[in-house]
């Protein structure tokens, strides 16, 4: 019997399976490709919330472990795809300025906002008014990760690509029983696919769609990330992922004529020279309002697990979650309220329970 059945490979799939293989569980991860949003996801980590100056959620926890955990994979891998890399927010007027400096100054955020401009010219880009640099950022090159960590998993007996039917699930004393396979628990890492899960699809998740690109811009020389309405990440050759567009309505993950178009005008508002798009990917984000992950037990069936809605910030918040989650399950360390998706219970469960016929 299997310790842990874990339901999809993105980051939240893949986190929650180093956890368990390092704490010596044993596990089976099912995944049919159905979620793409880590795979094409800008992968960047940053502490800081540029758009209203705030720290991240736990920042410094997250960073620290995050850091730990994917060296490991990389050795374990012999493949690099962890990069740190300064992100610089480009000012667009002398009250940007001030507004960083003012940020800089409150305790929580002056480990990760650099009192000193970066007044460095960079070809391309305008930037009369300098940059501000964010400290202890980077990016993980996700799709990397995804195929060497799944390769390294189907070397080792350790993924079924096939979809995952929810009605063969039989419950016993034990756990669950899932075809031929007996398992304690089941992990539902399932992304956006949540709402197909009969089991937590009463959870607020809100997909939030994004649209990237990969776009040759050979007079764009930079070693930096930078930071405006999008992001521009310089992965070599040339080339830059550019992005990311937030659409609510579109649950595809298809790229669209609008993503498009967004993108490119966007992108001319910080860069003067031309441009090609050589790739246009979409996916969507799993999303929760508050902001906070959904990781926690099923109200009624307590071998059945959720660790899903990490947003915008899979990269940080995965291996956090996955430790969280995993020692609640083994050591019964309480969640904190903030991730526990008891946090909605109350108002979304009673319609579930009390007035069944």
């Amino acid at each position: 019997m299997l310790d842990y059945l874990i339901v999809g490979s993105g980051l939240a799939g893949i986190s929650f399976a180093e956890v368990a293989l390092k704490n010596n569980k044993t596990f089976l991860v099912i995944d049919n490709k159905s979620q793409n949003s880590s795979r094409v996801a800008g992968g960047l980590y940053n502490p800081v919330i540029l758009k209203r100056f705030s720290e991240v959620w736990k920042a410094q926890e997250q960073l620290v472990l995050m850091n730990q955990f994917y060296s490991q994979i990389e050795d374990k891998l012999k493949v690099k795809f962890n990069f740190q890399l300064p992100i610089l927010r480009k000012f667009f007027s002398i009250e940007e300025q001030n507004n960083w400096f003012a940020a800089s100054d409150k305790k929580n955020l002056a480990p990760f906002l650099s009192t000193k401009l970066i007044t460095k010219k960079y070809n391309s880009i305008d930037s009369p008014y300098d940059y501000g640099e964010v400290l202890h950022t980077g990016y993980v090159d996700t799709a990397l990760l995804l195929d060497c960590y799944k390769e390294y998993l189907e070397e080792n007996n350790l993924l079924m690509e096939e979809f995952f039917d929810n009605t063969y699930i039989e419950f016993f004393d034990y756990g669950i029983q899932y075809k031929n396979i007996q398992a304690r628990h089941i992990i539902f890492a399932e992304g956006f696919g949540l709402h197909r899960n009969p089991f937590f699809n009463y959870l607020p998740l809100d997909g939030t769609k994004g649209e990237l690109f990969v776009i040759k811009a050979p007079n764009l020389n930079l070693d930096v990330i930078v930071n405006t309405s999008v992001f521009i990440l310089p992965m070599g050759n040339d080339l830059f992922k550019v992005g990311a567009t937030y659409n609510w309505q579109d649950k595809t993950d298809l790229p669209t004529e609008e993503g498009k178009q967004e993108l490119v005008d966007r992108i001319k508002e910080i860069i003067t020279c031309d441009f090609e798009i050589m790739k246009h990917f979409g996916g969507v984000r799993p999303t929760v309002k508050d902001r906070r992950p959904l990781i926690g037990t099923h109200y009624e069936r307590k071998c059945l697990h959720i660790l899903n809605g990490l947003g915008t910030r899979g990269v940080m918040l995965g291996p956090a979650m996955a430790q969280a989650l995993f020692d609640n399950i083994e050591n019964e360390i309480p969640l904190d309220r903030e991730i526990d998706i008891q946090r909605f219970h109350k108002k979304y469960l009673k319609t579930l329970i009390f007035d069944r016929p």
